[in-house]
């Protein structure tokens, strides 16, 4: 009974249910909660809290926080509570499609929506679950009027035969299509990872991102250095004799090219790159 019900199943497993309390007091105080970010209705504004502060003192570790290895993991959720106002980051939907975060903070005391990759979980990649989860949460705030951050580091879409046949192109369809129709203001900051397409359905500017902004460590391009040099280099690299040295010096030479926001920058896809 319990697989094929029951709280703990649909927050985790199909994403019915978005939170899950111990008893009746605990939800009372969330839903109070939750609703203290939301206008009445989508004709009113979003609240505004009075109630401002921020961690001053942990803002320099912004500097540091992503790891100098590529395929080393961070806590999103790290920068997300560094970024907005103190103690104010609800999550929606803990449990279910863990590798993308969304949820409602301050910033300033006014209520917006995060939707953020975590690479602490399937290195951040778009699923499925993911897709449907960031797509319904980004037309929500639309619906309310509640501005849009989004925090990416993506590396792509999820491959294998299972989200193949499950539709994964017509689900992540869903993303791209609820950035297009959003009409609140919608900022992206790339902090690492932006790949091919997730790196477009993660409101990019060719989904018509307001601010795009993107960290020194940022990179913005179709693949990994070493996927694309045995792409790109396939021929050459048969027939050389020392075929790693090749890769390798095909890999420093697309790392160097395209691992980096400069490119992206200068091609007028990212507004600015920040500290």
């Amino acid at each position: 009974m319990d697989e094929l019900g029951g709280g703990n199943i649909h927050a985790e497993k199909s994403g019915v249910a978005h939170f899950v309390f111990e008893d009746e007091e605990h939800a009372i105080i969330q839903v109070r909660k939750l609703l203290a970010y939301l206008p009445l209705n989508n004709f009113d504004p979003v609240p505004v809290s009075m109630d401002v502060s921020f961690n001053a003192e942990r803002q320099e570790y912004l500097n540091k926080i992503v790891p100098d290895d590529p395929n080393r993991p961070y806590d999103m959720k790290e920068i997300i509570n560094i970024l907005v106002d103190n103690n104010t980051f609800l999550e929606i939907h803990e449990k279910f499609a863990q590798n993308i975060l969304v949820g409602f903070a301050r910033l300033d005391g006014k209520t917006i929506g995060i939707v953020a990759n975590q690479p602490k979980v399937m290195a951040g990649t778009l699923d499925i679950n993911a897709s449907i989860k960031g797509a319904r949460f980004v037309r929500f705030c639309d619906s309310f009027n509640i501005p849009i951050l989004l925090l990416e580091d993506v590396p792509g879409f999820l491959p294998g035969t299972a989200q193949e046949y499950g539709g994964i192109i017509r689900h992540g369809a869903k993303m791209l299509f609820a950035y297009c129709e959003a009409t609140v203001p919608k900022i992206t900051l790339v902090t690492r990872k932006a790949y091919g397409g997730a790196y477009d359905v993660m409101n990019s500017k060719h989904v018509r991102g307001d601010v795009n902004l993107a960290w020194p460590s940022a990179e913005i391009a179709v693949m990994g250095a070493k996927g694309a040099a045995e792409i790109i280099f396939r021929k050459e690299l048969l027939a050389a004799e020392d075929k790693q040295k090749l890769l390798d010096e095909k890999i420093n030479e697309f790392n160097t090219k395209f691992c980096n926001p400069y490119i992206a920058a200068e091609r007028g896809f990212i507004d600015d790159i920040i500290e």
